[in-house]
């Protein structure tokens, strides 16, 4: 009995302090997120538009079956890693649509960050109320 090893293309993706480990393998365009079902994890549209763009980009939009793993972060957060990741794994798996990914700005990490609270203020950049008397 012979295995057969299926072809599949793994990336990361990142976007605040969210992480989504991507796995995307030949097949009819079957989605999962943490073990969920794509539309049942991200129930918003606006959201579903936001991962699936890579695939629009590309017209591989019932090509490929997505599993990702996500941790951290809140779902815009995680949206933002996922499609991070996406866009990465389809750059492995075909070479020649990177021009694209990259024009659309799916394979740039968005390294924007929460500015940390500093002390003797209510924020991090909101003071108190000055008062002169």
């Amino acid at each position: 009995m012979a295995i057969q090893k299926v072809s599949e293309y793994r990336a990361t993706g990142r976007r605040k302090t969210a992480v989504a480990r991507v796995r995307l393998a030949l097949g009819v365009g079957k989605m999962r997120v943490n073990g969920r079902e794509f539309k049942e994890y991200f129930p918003t549209d606006s959201v579903q538009g936001y991962i699936q763009q890579p695939f629009q980009i590309t017209d591989t939009v019932k090509r490929y079956d997505v599993m990702i793993n996500v941790d951290g972060g809140g779902p815009v957060g995680q949206a933002g890693a996922a499609r991070h990741g996406i866009a990465r794994a389809l750059v492995q798996a075909d070479p020649e649509l990177k021009a694209a990914l990259k024009e659309a700005g799916c394979l740039t990490r968005d390294a924007r960050e929460k500015e940390r609270k500093k002390p003797g203020q209510p924020g991090a950049r909101k003071r108190f109320q000055f008062s002169k008397r």
